[in-house]
C-alpha cells in the first residue's frame, strides 16, 4: 500500500482553522478516502498530558527552551504512536497544528528563532514534513479578539487553556509574521489563505487545493 497523505491546519487561534478542519474530513469522508484527525499539542495519551501543561495558565515560569522542548517531545510522540502508522497503512492525517505552528509561536513569538526550531524538526520528527499545510491568515485583531472570547468560555466550562492567550499582542504580531514568513518560504507546501471570507466560501476554497493535491499522489 502507498503512502498516505499528511495533511496540516495553521493559523492564529481564532483563525477558523479547526472549524475548516472540521469541514475538510467531511468532505474527504464523503469522498470514501480513509482519515486520521489529530492534533498537536495532544493527540496521545502522553500529549494531552503534555498539552495540559503547555496550556494550562497555572504553568508558570516555564523558560521558552523548555516550552520548545515539551512541544518536540509531544510531536515525537505522536508520529511514532498516530501520524507515522496511520500514512504506512495509506491514511489521510488532517492535523491540527505542526512544526510550523512552533517555529511560529517559540521561534518567532518566544524569539528563539527559526534555527534552533528546524533543527530540532529534523532530529526529533526525522524531517517528516506534511504535503500540504493549509495556512489560515484572516484579519489578525479579529482572530485574536474570537480566541481570546472562546478560551474564556472555555474556561467558564472547566477548561483551562489561556496559557498563551495572556501573551501581549507584540507576542501575536511576531507569530503572525513569522507564519507569512514561513508561506513565503514554501510556497511548494503551504497554501496561505489570507482572506476574511465566510466559512464556506473559504471551504471551497480549501476544497479547490486539497482535491488537486489529492489527485498528484
Amino acid at each position: 500500500m502507498g503512502r498516505g497523505f499528511f495533511l496540516t491546519f495553521e493559523g492564529l487561534d481564532g483563525s477558523g482553522k479547526t472549524t475548516q478542519m472540521r469541514k475538510l474530513a467531511a468532505w474527504l469522508e464523503a469522498r470514501s478516502e480513509q482519515i486520521i484527525v489529530t492534533r498537536q499539542p495532544g493527540g496521545t495519551r502522553i500529549g494531552d498530558r503534555i498539552r495540559q501543561l503547555l496550556l494550562d495558565s497555572r504553568t508558570e515560569n516555564l523558560a521558552a527552551r523548555a516550552e520548545l522542548g515539551l512541544m518536540f517531545s509531544d510531536r515525537a510522540q505522536a508520529i511514532a504512536e498516530v501520524i507515522a502508522p496511520a500514512l504506512e497503512a495509506g491514511r489521510v492525517v488532517l492535523c491540527d497544528r505542526y512544526t510550523d505552528s512552533t517555529e511560529a509561536y517559540q521561534g518567532g513569538g518566544r524569539e528563539l528563532g527559526s534555527e534552533v526550531v528546524l533543527k530540532l524538526h529534523d532530529v526529533m520528527c526525522g524531517g517528516l514534513q506534511p504535503d500540504l499545510t493549509i495556512l489560515l491568515l484572516p484579519d489578525f485583531a479579529a482572530s485574536l479578539t474570537r480566541a481570546r472570547r472562546r478560551n474564556d468560555r472555555m474556561t467558564k466550562g472547566g477548561t483551562d487553556e489561556n496559557r498563551f492567550e495572556r501573551e501581549d499582542e507584540v507576542f501575536y504580531r511576531r507569530v503572525y509574521e513569522k507564519y507569512r514568513e514561513i508561506a513565503a518560504r514554501d510556497v511548494l507546501r503551504v497554501a496561505a489563505i489570507e482572506s476574511d471570507a465566510a466559512i464556506d466560501e473559504i471551504h471551497q476554497r480549501i476544497v479547490g487545493v486539497v482535491e488537486e493535491r489529492l489527485a498528484l499522489r
